[in-house]
């Protein structure tokens, strides 16, 4: 199936989740388009919560939703068999060879054995696991449990991959492979992902944009495109022979600086930015060993966005620079 970018694959409005007395998704308005799409969030946003409700795998206290055009409410096992899940805790068993859990999880959905025994061989060769199919899942690796995760939930083709932490305890060999996977699966295979990591490089690397989660709610909805636009250019200095004293002088400046050890990020006030920077080293008395315009990534993002949440945020509108609110 080819989606449609311009196209909602997955709509709420007013979803809200409560676990007793517990709000874990707060009336959640959302339109998500085909792509790639990172779910963000500190442990215990709600990430996890939002994906089992659209999965119909619990429900919700209030409000609606839809994946591909189906009821979350009504339809979850249609949604099921159009999703893949790949979940962050363990559901693999450790006495099955990976073919046979991989095949199981085709019957699970729907699929009769020959055909799920067929898709199992496909996806486990997609997967880098081809040589291994026949290996019990006792024995593997935890890139290998990953990556069999990864066949299981890709095993009836769905047109939505829902991932929560796929990079969890991989080594960087295993990670590369992984987030490549995951990136044929979008562009060479026309799929929809979501993909929940606290790894910002990992979601940098998969998604086009970002959907923040903050205390049950969605703070955030935008393109990282537009959001590394909205970030103050900075110029990135290495200096040499005291770090403190070159911060006191650009602040006498009147420069806005944030210093990492050696290193110092300087907000760009205007054409004379570098010429202030090299004039406070002359004046501090220390050598400048590098200096460059830096380029913010998503971690640089995350951190200015949870550090304005945390300092008397009153809405989502207040979270980016005045002409770009962070809403949907």
């Amino acid at each position: 199936m080819s989606e449609d970018s311009d196209v909602a694959i997955i709509t709420t409005k007013a979803l809200r989740k409560m676990y007793g007395p517990h709000l874990a998704l707060d009336d959640v308005n959302l339109n998500i388009n085909a792509g790639s799409i990172g779910i963000l969030g500190p442990n215990g946003a709600g990430k996890s919560t939002f994906f089992k409700c659209l999965l119909g795998l619990i429900g919700t206290t209030s409000g609606e939703g839809s994946v591909l055009g189906y009821d979350i409410r009504t339809e979850a096992d249609t949604i099921r068999s159009r999703i893949g899940y790949m979940p962050e805790y363990n559901s693999l068993d450790p006495a099955l060879f990976a073919v046979d859990q991989v095949r199981y999880a085709g019957e699970l959905l729907g699929m009769n054995s020959n055909t799920a025994m067929q898709r199992a061989h496909e996806v486990l060769e997609y997967v880098g696991l081809k040589d291994q199919r026949y290996r019990k899942i006792e024995t593997f690796s935890t890139g290998m449990l990953q990556a069999t995760k990864l066949a299981c939930a890709l095993v009836h083709d769905p047109d939505i991959l829902i991932c929560d932490e796929p990079t969890n305890g991989l080594d960087q060999r295993a990670r590369a492979f992984m987030l490549q996977t995951l990136q044929r699966t979008v562009k060479e295979g026309n799929r929809s992902v979501l993909m929940s990591s606290h790894v910002m490089d990992d979601v940098q690397a998969v998604c086009d944009s970002i959907v923040m989660i903050h205390k049950g709610q969605i703070v955030v909805h935008r393109s990282i495109d537009e959001l590394v636009n909205q970030v103050d250019r900075e110029i990135e200095i290495m200096v040499w022979g005291g770090a403190s004293r070159m911060e006191s002088e650009l602040s006498s400046k009147g420069l806005e600086a944030r210093r990492l050890g050696r290193l110092i990020r300087v907000k760009v006030s205007g054409d004379s930015t570098s010429q202030k920077i090299l004039s406070a080293a002359v004046d501090a008395g220390v050598q400048v060993r590098q200096m460059k315009e830096y380029e913010p990534d998503l971690e640089d993002i995350f951190l200015l966005i949870m550090e304005r949440l945390g300092t008397q945020i009153k809405g989502s509108s207040e979270l980016m620079t005045p002409e770009h609110t962070g809403g949907d």
